[in-house]
């Protein structure tokens, strides 16, 4: 039962309070305080309505709630929820064999949420770089990109160039090698040190500010990889499954990577789902006990996922975000505000660069834009993402430009 709220105390900040005195203080949201979520929108406790342009960090790509999703997660959730790996479920074959056909790989290795996946990638890297590739033992280096975003577990933030996921947290974990993203060039020269087994890439750099590459960057890296006799790792757990206007960001050129790692909106916005696939002379390098998660390819992920991934095809979410995309980009640079400098993106990954003397212009926008109806965060100070759900429709495209037209007037005087 719900705890009474005293009269001189909204709702909202009764949450707000709660959360500030018994949370760990390791985030900084906007100060709204959501209770329910349907489609493009979600609702905060005092029942206002607002355009969703998070997404969930690209988690809810289907949209809030989709009841396609929500059927298979409830029908799952009344029947068998968990079952740890050391016993065979009859959906985990079934997941298995659905996404490693959907994406055309030999194997799957489940796990739950996206830095983890990203971690098994590297341990599947190193350990192919040592029974097959023959590197000298301690010695394999992966190559990784400045202004990435992997997570942030002590592994991952050892290659990290964001003072904000490393000070203070050493000491850092050894065997990698960081090169300017967007420079095929600099990867070339990386390659000639013959310990090099894996180049981990985002084929947009999402935190980062949605960064996209030079037209043919990740083609050019896959084949130097494939020169050299190096794993091509894509990162697609933020730019995957639809978000950017293809299955996969690397689908744009072509690009198969060597290994692939998912995530996000792989659970459907329901629970953390997150993969990472390759073929058998990668996969199965590791052996019985040697890597796991007890959560990790659980019945209802499975049964989830496999919604999940239908849902994004049966109802063109790949074509759609193309299409509001484009829109979206047109309708911003439209507005020639003199306050955004930068209008990037692919798809429905998008952000602004917010050009402003007052540092904390962007934050302050996003205040605006949440009294405006929409909620959108800001990134690396100066930038805000928006990446709304993939099921926007035209109209509410050009709902949320006008909103974005009145909330930039702020920044005005």
């Amino acid at each position: 039962m719900q705890p009474a709220i005293h009269d001189m105390l909204s709702r909202t900040q009764y949450y707000l309070e709660l959360e500030e005195q018994y949370g760990a203080h390791n985030y900084h949201p906007l100060p709204v305080v959501l209770t329910r979520g349907e489609a493009v929108y979600v609702w905060d406790v005092e029942n206002k309505r607002y355009y969703d342009f998070l997404s969930g960090y690209s988690a809810i790509n289907q949209g809030h709630c989709h009841p396609k999703i929500l059927k298979a997660f409830i029908e799952q959730a009344q029947q068998l929820t968990l079952t740890s790996r050391a016993f065979h479920s009859d959906l985990l074959g079934e997941y298995e064999k659905f996404i490693t056909a959907w994406f055309g790989y030999d194997k799957v290795l489940p796990m739950n949420t996206g830095v983890e996946a990203v971690e098994t990638a590297i341990k599947l890297c190193r350990k192919w770089a040592y029974e097959v590739k023959g590197i000298a033992a301690n010695k394999a280096t992966i190559i990784v990109c400045e202004g990435n975003f992997h997570g942030r577990t002590t592994g991952v933030i050892s290659f990290s160039s964001d003072p904000s996921s490393t000070v203070n947290f050493g000491p850092y974990m050894p065997g990698f090698t960081i090169i300017p993203y967007n420079d095929a060039g600099a990867l070339e020269k990386a390659l000639e040190d013959k310990n090099v087994a894996g180049f981990l890439v985002e084929p947009i750099q999402g935190e980062a500010g949605v960064v996209v590459p030079g037209e043919g960057y990740l083609l050019q890296t896959k084949r130097l990889c494939e020169q050299a006799g190096v794993l091509f790792i894509a990162d697609e757990i933020q730019t995957g499954l639809c978000r950017t206007g293809k299955m996969l960001a690397c689908d744009h050129e072509n690009v198969r990577p060597d290994i692939l790692i998912l995530g996000k909106a792989l659970g459907g916005g329901m629970l953390p789902v997150s993969a990472v696939l390759a073929d058998d002379k990668i996969m199965l390098t590791i052996k019985p006990g040697e890597h796991g998660s007890t959560y990790g390819g659980n019945p209802l992920a499975c049964k989830t996922a496999i919604a999940a991934l239908r849902v994004l095809k049966d109802e063109n979410m790949a074509q759609n975000a193309v299409l509001m995309g484009e829109l979206l980009r047109k309708g911003l640079r439209d507005l020639h505000s003199k306050h955004v400098s930068i209008i990037r993106g692919k798809g429905l990954l998008n952000a602004i660069v917010i050009q402003h003397s007052h540092k904390d212009a962007a934050w302050e926008l996003c205040l605006q834009l949440k009294e405006n109806g929409l909620l959108a965060k800001p990134t690396h100070g100066d930038k805000i993402r928006f990446a709304p759900p993939l099921i926007i429709s035209e109209e509410q495209i050009n709902e949320c430009v006008k909103i974005i037209d009145k909330s930039l007037s702020c920044l005005e005087g």
